[in-house]
């Protein structure tokens, strides 16, 4: 039976609120961040006409909570939330960005809750993940005066001393810098922010990272793996395909001519994705 609607998921401090589309096996997706809004409505309809398709805005923003705390735990603990309250016992997980790396967290400390996963250009699981070559290399593809600006909300964002105004204005400076042809770029979706939730999560993925959590926990994952990868992500491939390899049976997908929103310049290569993980199970 199709199903179309939305709900409101009970979490410590609130809920999340989720919307659901489509039949089939579940797949959940996670958006990317972390503390913006959900976007990953537009890989939505790729998918609905045959997998039941459950996304979520993660606490932080309305109509979720906007009450942390906010740690990689927390996101997991909303995530497997959602899946408990819509009686779902696995589900492929997909993840774009800082989403693509919380789903390998619950792959390594939930991996019952999996039926596949499809990381897409995710923040890497080993060293700094990338973040410093996605720093530079958005500063690079924008010019020397944006990427000043850029640097200076950040540095603000992440301290806690600037304002969600001043972080979607350096998100929106650097969004064409995600894609294979900054002048071509599709238009920013509407967006908002949560500076809590960005500065405290990323804290969070810091102390992770230096822990080794990743390293030292998805070489245990068993279940069917697929990366997908944007050629000219300013997340480097080489960041997905070590974090690939610390999981056995893992393949990468590197589609040419994209960058980091995979589906939004490559339409039908995230279904084809999940098409290859469904058939793996």
């Amino acid at each position: 039976m199709t199903t179309s609607g939305e709900i409101d998921v009970v979490v410590p401090g609130g809920s999340v609120h989720v919307w659901e589309s489509g039949a089939g096996p579940p797949v959940l997706l996670l958006h990317g961040g972390p503390g913006l809004s959900d976007y990953t409505f537009s890989v939505v309809p790729e998918l609905e006409d045959a997998y039941r398709v459950i996304r979520f805005q993660q606490r932080g923003l309305a109509p979720s909570t906007a009450d942390g705390p906010f740690t990689v735990e927390r996101h997991e603990a909303d995530a497997l939330a959602v899946l408990d309250v819509l009686g779902i016992e696995r589900a492929c997980v997909v993840g774009s960005s800082w989403g693509g790396h919380l789903s390998m967290h619950l792959a390594a400390d939930h991996e019952e809750r999996l039926s596949g996963l499809v990381p897409v250009d995710p923040l890497g699981a080993l060293g700094d993940g990338g973040e410093a070559d996605l720093e530079r290399i958005l500063a690079d593809r924008v010019s020397p005066e944006v990427a000043a600006r850029v640097g200076e909300l950040d540095e603000r964002a992440m301290a806690g001393e600037g304002t969600g105004d001043e972080a979607l204005q350096a998100f929106a400076l650097v969004w064409p810098a995600y894609f294979t042809d900054p002048a071509g770029a599709p238009p920013m979706p509407p967006m908002g922010i949560s500076l809590p939730c960005y500065s405290q999560t990323w804290d969070s993925i810091h102390e992770h990272l230096a822990r080794g959590t990743l390293e030292q926990k998805l070489p245990s994952v068993r279940v069917p793996t697929v990366f997908l990868l944007g050629a000219e992500s300013p997340i480097p491939v080489e960041h997905g395909r070590a974090s690939a390899a610390l999981i056995s049976g893992a393949r990468c997908i590197v589609e040419p001519d994209c960058g980091h929103f995979v589906w939004l310049e490559r339409p039908g290569s995230v279904r084809a994705a999940v098409d290859e993980v469904h058939a793996r199970q």
